[in-house]
């Protein structure tokens, strides 16, 4: 799989910034500001916890499909590249968590 549908998504969502807020519901999101975009990542959270825990395995893919497209959201808002995101999963990859967490402290 690749990571093409995040660029995709990621060129429309920034579009949405000029967009209509009654015609998009990015753009009203954008609109109503960092706090509201905030909340809905963390419901989205919730829900794909709720979900998880539940064993509905499409509940749960369902429920993670809003999770990161709402922190895409997010991301785009802060005018941060999801690229980074990629690139910094990328750099991981391959290092024990335990090694990454412990380089995080000692930076």
């Amino acid at each position: 799989m690749s990571d093409t549908i995040i660029r995709q998504l990621t060129k429309v969502l920034e579009a949405r910034r000029q967009a209509d807020p009654e015609s998009s519901y990015v753009a009203g999101l954008y609109q109503k500001g960092l706090d509201t975009i905030l909340k809905k990542v963390g419901e989205e959270a919730t829900e794909t916890v709720i979900a998880a825990k539940g064993g509905n395995t499409d509940q749960l893919v369902y429920e993670t499909a809003d999770l990161w497209f709402h922190t895409l959201v997010l991301l785009v808002h802060q005018g941060v590249d999801p690229e980074n995101v990629l690139k910094e999963l990328e750099r991981r990859f391959g290092l024990s968590g335990l090694d990454e967490k412990a380089a995080r402290k000692d930076s």
